[in-house]
């Protein structure tokens, strides 16, 4: 079925829930108006619509290749990527000085939800390009941005991320990737690297992959690495691309999903690259692509949940199976309704988590205030962890309700669940996320956290005027959560551990019922009815994941390793 951007969820949600005005009242974000904001998304949904979905089925059955070297793309990408680039959707968030439009994060991320529920595949090109972006606006030379920033932010050329080898996944500090100091201030950098995504392109001319490797002498372990931009091709002196660099692709994964975005095994044979900021400073700028990246594909997690939920509920109002009232489609039948209520409900909740994630970074950016910046930190973990579970979940569940008919490749419903599963993994697995949530960002004593629990009572409270049922159900939640969080500060790392993925989870389904409570004060009925829907039915969930948080890690290590193998 044709996909179709939800643009009223974006726009009550920017209105009612997330507080965008305020972006666009700072002194850098005042041409962000309201006009021009609808202007953006309904652009971008006409993009989505009508140019880059109907590439997602076919992409799928018809993969990218690695032919003589070359990686050859699935049929019209070239065309898609092309008119993603042509109107300025790479640079949307990026500096003007360099070509970019300055929009908030807010909005970029809405659009690139869109565009993630159109043909994940695709926009993973650009999402990378735009996380390359601000890693270089923020670390790189005044050089190396007046060389690669334009060509970059314009879609021109794209960017890569290349973290992962074969003996270093999420322990980035035992890579083996090294670069040693040519003569002239550059570097040859050689190694593998693996899971590289848009690692290269036919219809690129070229490529810029951000290299993490390790100096000669350099410290053991994270404090060691530095970060290299290594391109394809080597600019010739009018920065067109040249020569082409010590670098090929060796493979393309074979994967579950995404099969029509190039999943490279890249080997660097003393490859021309140049030091982006100082030497052993690697991680930190690597860490700016990397934020960037996870509220992107929190935003992924959502958009292939939206485009299976839409798929599913046209399946479920048109099948006629069993005996059900109204209209006689399983729609009518109350399990597939419980379903469908519940894919709507949690997307609204995810969807709404990313925009606040996306309006604090906005705002962090706006103010340089550290209370903003604090909670866009805190919030990106919550963002990538609960955005991507819920595609899984979503997805997993659009399977479901098309019956055997979901396990059939050719209705579709296959595809999203497929696609939909890598999200969780990449970019920091959510394990790795949730534990960064109870120790990073809780090394404040839990100061980030208490401030947005404070918010969400007090807004409850003012919602009993009217919602009284459902203001106390959020209060009592937001206050289960913060004795939980007070309890989980005073505790060691290990049990912090231990607990971090229910703990994260419990955090997750607050902020969805808060965004819930806000739509059902301020909007029509069915909002209403949807969040009492959540409230009464997905909120009661943080009490058993909250014990789960509390039991700490001594249980999961009763059972000893010849337990764990006895048949």
């Amino acid at each position: 079925m044709p996909y179709r951007a939800p643009l009223n969820d974006y726009r009550f949600i920017f209105e009612n829930v997330v507080g965008l005005s305020r972006v666009s009242e700072t002194e850098r974000f005042a041409e962000a108006t309201p006009e021009l904001v609808e202007q953006i998304l309904t652009e971008a949904a006409r993009l989505s619509e009508e140019v880059i979905a109907p590439l997602n089925w076919p992409g799928d059955r018809n993969p990218a290749k690695l032919e003589n070297g070359v990686v050859r793309t699935s049929p019209g990408f070239g065309d898609g990527y092309k008119a993603i680039a042509e109107g300025g959707w790479v640079g949307m968030a990026a500096n003007p000085d360099h070509g970019g439009m300055g929009l908030p994060m807010a909005v970029t991320t809405a659009v690139n939800e869109m565009l993630s529920s159109a043909c994940l595949s695709l926009q993973l090109c650009p999402l990378l390009s735009q996380g390359q972006i601000e890693a270089l606006e923020h670390h790189a030379s005044d050089e190396l941005k007046a060389l690669y920033l334009p060509k970059l932010t314009s879609g021109e050329w794209s960017g890569t991320m290349n973290l992962t080898e074969p003996q270093a996944g999420s322990d980035v500090g035992a890579l083996r990737t090294k670069a040693e100091p040519n003569d002239d201030g550059s570097y040859r950098i050689t190694g593998q690297k693996i899971y590289i995504t848009w690692g290269d392109a036919d219809f690129l001319p070229n490529v810029v992959h951000l290299v993490l490797a390790r100096l000669p002498d350099a410290p053991a372990g994270t404090k060691g690495i530095s970060l290299f931009l290594v391109p394809k091709y080597l600019p010739d002196a009018q920065g067109e691309p040249g020569e082409q660099n010590d670098l090929r692709v060796v493979s393309l994964e074979e994967k579950m999903g995404i099969h029509a975005s190039p999943t490279c095994v890249m080997e660097f044979d003393g490859a021309k690259g140049w030091l982006v900021d100082g030497p052993n400073k690697g991680m930190a700028a690597m860490f700016t692509m990397m934020n960037n990246a996870r509220l992107g594909v929190g935003a992924q997690g959502i958009g292939v949940g939206e485009r299976a939920y839409q798929h599913a509920l046209a399946y479920a109002m048109d099948r006629v199976q069993g005996k059900a009232t109204g209209s006689g489609a399983i729609v009518e039948h109350a399990d597939v309704r419980r379903m469908l209520t519940q894919m709507k409900a949690d997307l609204f909740a995810a969807r709404s988590i990313a925009l606040m994630n996306a309006v604090s970074i906005d705002m962090a950016a706006a103010t340089g205030e550290a209370t903003w910046k604090a909670r866009a930190a805190l919030l990106t973990p919550i963002t990538k962890v609960f955005g991507t579970e819920v595609g899984v979940q979503v997805s997993h569940e659009g399977v479901q309700i098309h019956g055997g008919m979901g396990f059939v490749e050719e209705t579709g419903a296959a595809q999203f669940s497929r696609d939909a599963r890598i999200t969780p993994i990449y970019e920091g697995t959510n394990g790795i996320q949730a534990m960064d949530l109870v120790a990073r960002k809780m090394m404040d004593g839990g100061e980030a956290a208490f401030s947005v629990l404070d918010a969400i009572q007090s807004e409850a409270e003012e919602a009993r005027a009217t919602h009284e049922a459902l203001a106390q159900k959020v209060w009592e939640a937001t206050e289960a959560l913060r004795e939980t969080t007070e309890w989980l500060v005073e505790q060691e790392m290990q049990d912090r551990f231990a607990g971090a993925v229910p703990y994260l989870r419990a955090f997750a389904r607050v902020l969805g019922g808060a965004a819930h409570l806000r739509a059902a004060q301020r909007g029509d009925a069915a909002r209403g009815a949807l969040a009492a829907f959540y409230i009464d039915r997905l909120l009661p969930e943080h009490r058993a994941l909250l014990t789960q948080a509390r039991a700490g890690a001594a249980g999961l290590y009763a059972l000893g390793l010849d337990d764990l193998t006895a048949a």
